[in-house]
Parts: C-alpha cells; structure tokens; sequence
C-alpha cells in the first residue's frame, strides 16, 4: 500500500517587480483588486483569489493593453492560481502567453521572465514532464543569479524547485547541494521563521526520507511544522502539507497513533481551504485509508479508498499515476476482505496506467 507524500513543496511565485504602490496609469479599482488578489493567494485561499485574479487581469488590460509588462504579471499570477488548482491546461496557456509578452517587452534576461520561466516548469514538474522542466528552472536560475545575485531568496526558490525535480528523479547527490543552499540563502536573508525556510526544512527532510534516513527527516519536519503553525493561519494549505508529511514519516515507522491526528488535521484543513472535491483533499483520505488499512480497519479505510477514487478520477483524469496508486491500495484492501475478482481488476487497471507512463514503476511514491 502506498501513502501519498508531498515529498517536496515545489512552489511558484507571483510577479510583484513591477507594482510600487499606485503609481501613475493604475486606476484606484485597479490596485485594490490586485491588493485583494495577493491577501487572498498569500493566505490560501486559492478560489477567492482566482476571482480577484480574473478580475485584475480584465482591468489591468484594459488600462494597460495586452502587451505590457504588468499584464505579462497578472497573466503569470492567474497561471499560479490554476496550476495550483491543478488545471494544468488552462495554467500553461497563460504561462505561454506571459513568458512572450515578458520577453518581448522586458528582454529575455529579466526577473520577471524567470519568475515565468520557473513556474512554468513547476507546472511541467507536476505533470511527469521532467525533460521540459529542466531547461526552463536551469534558464531561471542563470538569470536570477546574474539579475539579483546568488544570494537573493529567489535564487533559493529555484535552487529548491531543481532539486526537488532531481529528488522525484533519484538524483539525490545533485540535489543534496541545492537544497543546502537554499536553505543557507533563506535563512540568511529572511531569518529562520519565515515560511520560505520551512518550505526548505520540509524539502530537505523529504529528500531524507526517500533514502530511509528518517531520523534525519524527522526534526526537520517538526520545525517546519511550528515554523508554519506560528507563521502562517491555522488553515493555511501549507500547514495541511506539513503535518501530511509528518504523519507519513510516522506511519512507516509504525507510529500509528501519531500519525492518525496528523493526517485528520491535515484531512480537515484542505477540505476547508480547497473544497470537498481538490487532489490535495483526496491525498489526505488516501492516506488516512492506508493507515486504517493496515491496522485491519477496513470498514473504516474502504470508504475513504472509494472517495480518495472518485475525486482524483474526476480531478485528474482516469489514466492519472495518482488514480493507479488508489487502485492498487483499494486492490489492497479488496484481497484483505476476500473479494480477489474486484482486486484483480483495480490492479490490471493499475497496472496498464503504470505501463503507459514511461520511468515511472508501480508501488513508487510521486
């Protein structure tokens, strides 16, 4: 059975350069839509913020035009809202659009065009689309260190995404350094309780318990945890994220009655935050279910398998990793309980959704 990690928090940024209160030509509407744009995107509360996001893009446009560098900004920060909610179409076309407009009004050696650049390989990074994201994070991290110098935070942010692509790649060597020094430039420059450090700590604590060194991993998760629960709301989605993984980390080790108010936690805080029907909510009743599961509750743990499946199906799509890793446990349970022809076909099915994505094998976390 497989209990879905984040193993890293790979995070975008939204593109704030440009905005210097209200300067000359942003209308007085105009700046208080972005304001409650980014109050709303920096709290988590990702639908409100898609609506001001919609709403800013509409007006920047209008004041603005199609092709200036401020709407190249509110195209970019639309784009993270939806890569957020994991509708990857609708993000990546907004990414394309901001990354021409970028470079084409800012030149193609500017902070805001590797802002683009890095998200948009986030949003390939979360699709498989490895070999895309590469080149886009390298490209990045060139301009932001020759832009902002190599120890700005937002070198740090790159440094953490490639090595967070590396990780997912188990190139843990190469990865190692970068999240080292990410969290070196972090904390140097924004003090060692701010939530971009946790985001480090949580990242470098994953990437340990990928290789089994989970008594290294464990401190780490339990700063970026307090870091978070003092820093951010008590609904924050990144608090949902840390204390997922922390119950994850006890769940291996058997520390079953740890882990179980961690992942109820985390269940209730991203059903708040992103609605009954988000990927992130059906991680949390997948892995709940694995730990029922395994203590032989399966009256408990099957019902949360069939809603775990229903929303990443709808979400995601049928022939998503994240649904071939809900079948084989639902499959799990079903051979459990005796009822071996319903398992037999979750895991065929599991098994040609596995087959079709190459590099990645069954019973592997993602």
């Amino acid at each position: 059975m497989i209990a879905k990690e984040m193993k890293c928090l790979l995070v975008g940024v939204l593109c704030l350069t440009l905005w210097s209160g209200t300067a000359r030509g942003q209308s007085s509407e105009f700046i208080d839509t972005y304001n409650r744009f980014t109050r709303s995107h920096a709290e988590g509360r990702y639908d409100e913020a898609l609506r001001f996001g919609e709403e800013a893009l509409e007006l920047g446009q209008i004041e603005f035009g199609a092709d200036h560098p401020i709407t190249a900004c509110l195209l970019n920060n639309l784009a993270e809202i939806y890569r957020v909610q994991r509708r990857y179409g609708e993000a990546e076309a907004l990414y394309k659009r901001a990354l021409g407009v970028g470079e084409k009004a800012l030149g193609p050696v500017h902070p805001d065009v590797a802002t683009t650049l890095n998200n948009l390989a986030l949003l390939y990074h979360a699709q498989g689309r490895n070999a895309e994201a590469e080149p886009l994070y390298v490209r990045a991290l060139a301009i932001r260190k020759m832009t902002l110098g190599s120890d700005h935070p937002d070198v740090a942010q790159t440094l953490n995404n490639l090595a967070g692509l590396y990780d997912a790649q188990g190139r843990y060597a190469e990865a190692r350094p970068f999240h080292n020094r990410g969290l070196v430039i972090r904390e140097k420059a924004l003090g060692p309780s701010h939530p971009d450090v946790a985001q480090s700590l949580n990242n470098l604590a994953q990437h340990y318990s990928a290789q089994g060194r989970h008594s290294e991993a464990e401190p780490l998760h339990s700063r970026a945890l307090k870091i978070r629960e003092k820093a951010l709301r008590p609904d924050h989605p990144d608090i949902a994220a840390s204390l997922n993984n922390l119950a994850g980390l006890y769940n291996f080790q058997g520390r079953n009655a740890e882990a179980e108010p961690l992942y109820k936690r985390a269940l209730a805080i991203r059903q708040k935050a992103h609605g009954p029907d988000h990927p992130d909510v059906a991680q949390s009743l997948n892995n709940l279910a694995v730990l029922y599961d395994a203590q032989g509750r399966y009256a408990e743990a099957e019902p949360l398998y069939k809603r775990s499946l229903e929303i990443y199906e709808k979400a995601l799509g049928p022939e998503h990793l994240d649904v071939a890793m809900c079948l084989e446990n639902y499959a799990s349970l079903l051979r459990a309980t005796g009822r071996r022809a319903e398992a037999a076909k979750m895991e065929a099915r599991a098994s040609a959704i596995w087959a079709k994505d190459a590099g990645i094998e069954s019973g592997v976390l993602i």
